[in-house]
């Protein structure tokens, strides 16, 4: 690890100069200065956040990191502390960097008491060994972007490190086994642990739910999970649930927040105090089942940070106001009609867009890219059930990979009215064909950068980088 210093007065400038031509040039400004500032000054980093007094959080995993950072966040500068943190989007350690530049001092002081960054996995691992973090949240492990990593395993095994170089407290998803099996791994810090309610599980399959052989237990039900055939099994090691399926006969560890009722835009979350519970329902803000829960986790980790300090009516007014991330539910207003945009990323992440929202009175769009970003394999769209959308059909249908999804609804019964997969030219079509109609857009990560960027040529849309 590297020992944190001072970090260098050229380096603040060559970087900051990199970063406003970046900029200039048309750019987000969060890769290549970064990069410059990491070959001149390679404990830049480590040098910077090592003045913060309250230390760094790290929010990892692979679903929901950016909405949950972005809700930490909130409800941290809700209690009136001031928060550092890399919104522009870029969760690799070259744009923590760029974020850095643009919030530091010439003089090298970042007015800040906390910093609270979202990382993908993979850089995570490397984040941590050059900047031990004081807390991190750890959200779930799924088969996403297996073209980078190879293995889900590898993914668990990268959050494992991330807890391990952890110097005070960790937040663990106790309803994902591979994630809630890291505290074998722990040793001194504080484990607490978000969850569900046993009646919600079924609406948030872990990765197993959505893989497991279901062909000797059965096939789920509207109202019982792959997790609940392999556990009312007869056999009591049933040989078709994976080793890391969750059982509801294995005793759970006891959460610190758990969610316990979803609503349209509505949680209910059950809170542990000492030996006694409280149970409080809030209006939200942010859309959909999985930013409700990643509500919980968000909920979990401040009241970790925090501890005794915490102001709970100030908590709650922030969890009521903290708003969804771009292109995470994203609701933006197009000639007097809402536009919502719907990042889709893996099976369970569109399975849950589906289900949190109702098609009925809404023209539904879905762009899928394949660029690296977004995962070279779309092969998991045949995971997803598409059904729900087939009483009123799919308006439009875009993006790199335009054709295999069009083909994917057919095989669900779906109705597509239009094919484009140029996404400017689609999104123009969708918008013009359905002016007076609510519009909701599925869609992968570099095809929402895409659409958010041309909407701004509509409607006012919020900057991210």
């Amino acid at each position: 690890m590297i020992r944190p210093r001072p970090p260098r007065p050229a380096s603040i400038l060559v970087g900051k100069a990199a970063r406003a031509v970046t900029k200039l040039r048309g750019g987000s400004g969060s890769a290549f200065p970064g990069l410059v500032v990491e070959r001149l000054d390679p404990g830049f980093l480590a040098s910077v956040l090592a003045q913060l007094p309250r230390g760094v959080v790290v929010v990892s995993g692979t679903n929901g990191k950016t909405t949950t950072t972005k809700m930490v966040v909130e409800l941290l500068r809700g209690q009136g502390l001031k928060v550092f943190t890399n919104r522009s989007g870029s969760n690799f350690t070259r744009g923590v960097v760029a974020s850095v530049l643009g919030e530091i001092s010439p003089r090298g002081t970042l007015e800040a008491d906390i910093a609270v960054l979202e990382l993908d996995e993979a850089h995570a691992v490397h984040f941590v060994r050059a900047v031990a973090p004081r807390y991190s949240l750890l959200l779930n492990v799924m088969r996403d972007q297996l073209d980078r990593f190879g293995e889900i395993d590898t993914t668990a095994g990268m959050l494992r490190t991330i807890a391990e170089h952890t110097t005070q407290g960790v937040v663990l998803n106790r309803e994902d086994a591979r994630v809630a099996r890291i505290a074998d791994s722990i040793q001194g810090q504080e484990i607490r642990y978000f969850g569900l309610a046993p009646e919600l599980r079924k609406h948030f399959p872990s990765d197993d739910d959505l893989h497991v052989d279901t062909a000797a237990v059965g096939q789920p039900t509207p109202n019982h999970s792959v997790r609940d055939l392999c556990s009312n099994s007869a056999d009591s090691e049933p040989k078709s649930c994976t080793d890391h399926a969750l059982s509801e006969n294995e005793k759970a560890p006891y959460a610190d927040v758990t969610l316990t009722g979803l609503g349209t835009q509505q949680g209910t979350f059950r809170i542990s105090a000492g030996n006694s519970t409280e149970e409080i329902t809030s209006e939200l803000t942010v859309n959909g089942a999985y930013n409700t829960y990643n509500a919980a986790a968000a909920l979990t980790l401040v009241r970790m940070v925090l501890g005794e300090q915490i102001d709970f009516d100030a908590l709650l007014r922030s969890l009521k106001e903290a708003a969804p991330a771009f292109g995470r539910g994203e609701s933006l207003s197009v000639g007097g009609q809402p536009v919502d945009l719907v990042l889709v990323k893996n099976p369970a992440g569109f399975r849950l867009g589906l289900s949190s929202f109702s098609a009925e009175g809404v023209a539904t769009m879905i762009a899928i890219n394949d660029n690296y970003a977004d995962g070279r394999d779309m092969s998991w769209l045949w995971d997803v059930s598409f059904e729900s959308l087939a009483g009123q059909g799919v308006a439009m249908v875009s993006g790199v990979r335009t054709y295999d999804m069009a083909l994917r609804l057919h095989y669900d019964g779906v109705p597509v009215d239009a094919v484009e997969p140029e996404l400017v030219v689609a999104l123009d079509e969708f918008l013009a064909a359905h002016p007076q109609t609510p519009r909701r857009i599925f869609c992968t990560y570099t095809a929402m950068l895409a659409l958010r960027k041309h909407l701004g040529s509509y409607t006012e849309v919020e900057a991210f980088n």
